[in-house]
């Protein structure tokens, strides 16, 4: 399993929106509102890399009213 992390910026007065939205989606197993330079903050699983690029691609970055998003996986060292 994939895991990671996704951060968003929105456009203003859309974070809440958006993270509702998000949370919604198969894959995502957190979604939450943050302050300073991004504004939601995902966690995000999916069984390889290649999946996880879809769902951000495909699902995450289609969600109204997103401008911008950073995705970070979680590696195990």
């Amino acid at each position: 399993m994939v895991h990671a992390y996704i951060l968003i910026q929105t456009e203003v007065g859309k974070a809440a929106q958006v993270a509702t939205t998000i949370a919604e989606i198969a894959g995502v197993t957190r979604a939450e509102d943050v302050t300073g330079p991004y504004d939601v903050i995902v966690r995000a699983e999916a069984e390889t890399v290649d999946e996880l690029g879809r769902l951000v691609v495909a699902r995450v970055q289609s969600v109204d009213g997103i401008t911008r998003t950073l995705t970070c996986p979680v590696v195990n060292l």
